[in-house]
C-alpha cells in the first residue's frame, strides 16, 4: 500500500508580540492510501495545527509536506491550492453549511468549486455517497430544518462527494451529542472501508480516536507516543 501523506521535520513557528511559539517541533508522520488515522492531544499540543499543514490550509515554517508523491510545501500558493482542490477534502467540528441553502445546494457548490459536472458517473458516484451516509431523504432541508447529526453529514458528503484521496477531519464530533457522534463515527469508518480513503481524525478523545486502525499522540508540539500504531499488515488485511 502506498505512503499518501508524509511529513518530513516539520515545525510551525507562530509569533506572538516579541515572543516566538513554537507550535509543532519536528512531526514526522506518515498515512497509507486507505488508512484511519488518529491523532489525539490535549488542546494546545498542536494537533489543528498540524492537520492545517496537512491540508495546505498553512505552510510549515520549516520541514516537508508530501500528498501523494509530491512536496506542497515547495508549491506556489496556486499549486497548492489545485492539490487542496483535488485531493483532499475536510470536516471541521462547526458544520459550515450555507444556511440558504438545501443540502442538495451544498453539494452542488462542492461539486462545482471541484470543476465536476452533472454526468452519469459523477450522478451515480454523489447518489453512492449519500446512500452511505443516509441523506437521500434531506436533499431539499436547509441547515436549520436538520438536526446537528445531519448537518455534519451533509458536511461529511460534500467534503467527500467528490472522492478525494484524503479526508481530514477536526474534532468531528465536537458539536455533538453522544448518539449522533457514535453515527458521525459509523460514517467515517463507512467512508474508509468502502472508498478506500485516508482519513486523519483529529481529537482529544480517546473513544473517538478508538474508531481509528492507528493512534498516534501529539504533547507540546511532539508526537510522543507510537506505541499504539496498528501494524500495517494488519490494517492492510482489514481492507481485504
Amino acid at each position: 500500500m502506498k505512503i499518501i501523506l508524509e511529513t518530513k521535520a516539520v515545525t510551525k513557528v507562530y509569533r506572538a508580540g516579541k515572543v516566538d511559539v513554537l507550535a509543532l517541533r519536528g512531526i514526522d508522520l506518515r498515512a497509507h492510501q486507505g488508512e484511519f488515522v488518529a491523532i489525539m492531544g490535549p488542546s494546545g499540543c498542536g494537533k489543528s495545527t498540524l492537520l492545517h499543514i496537512l491540508g495546505g490550509l498553512t505552510t510549515p515554517t520549516s520541514g516537508e509536506v508530501w500528498i501523494d508523491g509530491v512536496n506542497v510545501s515547495a508549491l506556489s500558493d496556486a499549486a497548492r491550492t489545485r492539490v487542496r482542490r483535488d485531493k483532499i477534502g475536510f470536516v471541521f467540528q462547526r458544520f459550515n453549511l450555507l444556511p440558504t441553502m438545501t443540502a442538495q445546494g451544498n453539494l452542488e457548490i462542492a461539486r462545482h468549486i471541484h470543476g465536476n459536472g452533472s454526468g452519469a458517473m459523477q450522478l451515480q458516484s454523489s447518489q453512492e455517497v449519500l446512500r452511505v451516509l443516509g441523506l437521500e431523504h434531506k436533499l431539499r432541508s436547509k441547515p436549520l430544518e436538520m438536526s446537528g447529526g445531519e448537518q455534519q453529514r451533509v458536511a461529511l458528503a460534500r467534503a467527500v462527494i467528490n472522492r478525494p484521496s484524503i479526508l481530514l477531519a477536526d474534532e468531528p464530533t465536537g458539536n455533538l451529542d453522544s448518539e449522533n457522534s457514535q453515527l458521525v463515527l459509523k460514517m467515517l469508518q463507512e467512508l474508509n472501508t468502502k472508498f478506500t480513503q485516508t482519513i486523519i481524525l483529529i481529537t482529544h478523545n480517546p473513544e473517538v480516536a478508538a474508531v481509528a486502525h492507528r493512534l498516534v499522540e501529539m504533547r507540546d508540539g511532539r508526537i510522543v507516543d507510537r506505541a499504539q500504531d496498528v501494524s500495517y499488515t494488519a490494517v492492510e488485511e482489514s481492507f481485504l
